[in-house]
């Protein structure tokens, strides 16, 4: 079963693994795998290194002859296997589930595209919209994959379909995000005598106090009537060095989700930066990465396609963020669907069951083929 070919291959996000996970991480074993597959499949691939060891993948069933083209892209690859409860690559077939690291989100996406790709390989030369397959590096962190194949390559399609797991749905809708990395220093003492030293660890927590108390009401003022309101939620918090020092440093993770409207706006970035320097808060943002959020116009031809493929399938919004929305900001119309459930993602026993891949398999194939018409 090539799911179980998939899920056997390791494509742990380095960034993103533990550190005795080395042996098990990068996309490039991912890549070569489908490399060859999709060159016995029919198509002409290319492997775009974005980093070491770290490839984008494009296959193109037809040369790129002035024709509209749409693209299929899940990403290659996956979160951490730290903590799972089960073999994270064994592919293991019981219960009609199939289980392991990537069976949901999304390597079972990948996979159901890719046998309706070789389902209908005979057809895919001559169709009048060209349909490519691209894998992406790097989705679970910093999406540098996305973001250099929409730069580089954005303008030959028309419409993106990035695979990830919505019970297919079709997402049209989604919030960005802004990581970012606050600190705040001190003056180091002995602890027998703390008045000496700047206890770094108590103003980061007073001013993650304010932010939290101040910011979130604002970010709730941009809401979306699908996506709800923008979010503040802060991850970690580190610092200090031992219990008989005062702290002279000490740093949080914050996740700020951010709606279509905060965006507009100007971004969770700009209104942070304005929140910190209103409330005169001793804290210096050290890094961010901000995400922008995707809407797209439910009324593109692509989405009604769609739509008509299966009765069931519906326009929903999700609150996370994915590589569609770095296509979609660069102005390609972008959304994202597959087989399985988002709650399976990233889990400890993470499956998907199979009747749901042979659905989105059949989904697909319905799909390429109606662009026959």
């Amino acid at each position: 079963m090539l799911l179980q070919d998939l899920i056997r291959i390791p494509s742990v996000n380095p960034d993103n693994a533990a550190l005795d996970q080395a042996d098990v991480t990068h996309e490039q074993a991912m890549a070569d795998f489908l490399a060859n597959w999709l060159t016995d499949t029919g198509a002409e691939v290319t492997l775009e290194e974005i980093q070491p060891r770290r490839p984008n993948l494009i296959a193109r069933f037809a040369p790129l002859d002035g024709r509209p083209r749409i693209l299929l892209g899940p990403h290659l690859d996956t979160v951490s296997v730290e903590n799972m409860t089960i073999a994270p690559f064994s592919g293991e077939i019981r219960d009609g589930k199939i289980w392991g690291r990537g069976a949901s989100d999304t390597k079972g996406p990948m996979a159901a595209m890719l046998e309706a790709l070789r389902e209908n390989k005979r057809i895919l030369a001559d169709l009048p919209i060209a349909v490519d397959f691209v894998a992406f590096m790097g989705e679970e962190a910093s999406q540098h994959g996305s973001k250099h194949f929409a730069e580089h390559h954005a303008k030959d399609y028309q419409f993106a379909i990035v695979g990830e797991p919505t019970s297919m749905d079709i997402v049209h809708i989604t919030k960005g995000s802004l990581w970012a990395t606050l600190s705040a220093a001190g003056v180091s003492a002995h602890s027998s005598q703390p008045h000496l030293g700047d206890n770094a660890i108590l103003k980061l927590s007073r001013s993650l106090l304010d932010l939290q108390e101040n910011l979130a009401p604002v970010l709730a003022t941009y809401a979306h009537p699908v996506l709800g309101p923008s979010t503040l939620n802060i991850g970690t918090v580190t610092g200090g060095t031992a219990a008989n020092i005062v702290p002279n440093y000490a740093k949080a993770q914050i996740d700020i989700r951010q709606t279509p409207e905060l965006h507009s706006a100007g971004g969770a970035l700009q209104l942070l930066r304005e929140t910190i320097a209103q409330l005169r808060l001793p804290l210096t943002i050290e890094s961010a990465h901000e995400n922008p959020p995707m809407e797209t116009n439910p009324e593109d031809p692509f989405i009604q396609k769609l739509l008509a493929t299966h009765p069931r399938t519906q326009l929903v919004g999700a609150p996370w963020f994915s590589d569609a929305a770095h296509l979609s900001a660069t102005g390609l119309p972008s959304i994202c669907i597959g087989p399985g459930s988002i709650a399976q993602a990233h889990t400890k026993d993470e499956f998907l069951d199979l009747s749901l891949l042979e659905e989105g398999q059949a989904f697909f194939s319905a799909f390429i083929r109606s662009l026959a018409d």
